[in-house]
């Protein structure tokens, strides 16, 4: 359940995670009638069982401990569907603690039809971000696989500001042997300047 599979922007899915069949099938209808498409689950047992198949973009799950105990193992698989929580039931320390654990939004009845939808256009945009985070930084580490050891190196180096001969000093070769070194890097990570290299560094991120 990695969240990766990508989404269609015309069809954003929506998994709903509740025990009632009244309040799946109320919400099922009210998100189907606003254009997107809904996945229904009894349970987070349920929902984790069967999920990779719907590749959800949002998940709408009940605050009980059924719903808290999916949000805790999200957290631990490292999960970043986001996650939005409806209830009948005003419960600050559960709507406290869904909140601290990076829930989108927390919404006890009553609450509109307008809320929920706005909750889970945020949802969405926040899904979106990530996804596009996630196929960006795959794409960085692909390209950076390219790379022998040695130009890793290089490459470490020279994003840090060392200079051609500093690098040469630092691994015990030539300086046109670290300039052979430096082309190649960037010819392989398909930058063209060093201001483009540096800017690849920081979008990577620190490397592992």
């Amino acid at each position: 359940m990695s969240g990766d599979d990508p989404m269609t922007d015309e069809c954003p899915i929506v998994a709903v995670v509740n025990g009632d069949i009244v309040t799946r099938t109320a919400l099922c209808t009210l998100l189907e009638k606003a254009g997107l498409t809904v996945k229904l689950f009894e349970s987070s047992e349920e929902y984790l069982r069967t999920s990779q198949s719907c590749a959800p973009n949002c998940i709408v799950l009940e605050p009980g401990p059924d719903g808290l105990d999916l949000q805790a193992k999200f957290t631990k698989m490292k999960c970043q569907t986001p996650v939005i929580f409806v209830t009948g039931d005003s419960d600050i320390r559960m709507s406290v603690r869904a909140m601290k654990a990076g829930a989108v939004e927390f919404l006890t009845k009553p609450f509109s039809e307008a809320e929920l939808l706005g909750a889970i256009d945020m949802a969405l945009d926040r899904d979106a971000l990530a996804r596009a985070r996630r196929q960006d930084q795959q794409e960085l580490t692909q390209r950076l696989a390219r790379l022998t050891p040695r130009e890793r190196d290089v490459f470490g180096l020279v994003v840090a500001g060392r200079m051609n001969k500093e690098i040469a000093a630092q691994l015990g070769t030539a300086e046109q042997t670290v300039k052979q070194h430096r082309g190649r890097v960037m010819e392989k990570l398909g930058v063209r300047s060093l201001a483009d290299l540096v800017r690849f560094a920081e979008r990577l991120g620190p490397m592992a």
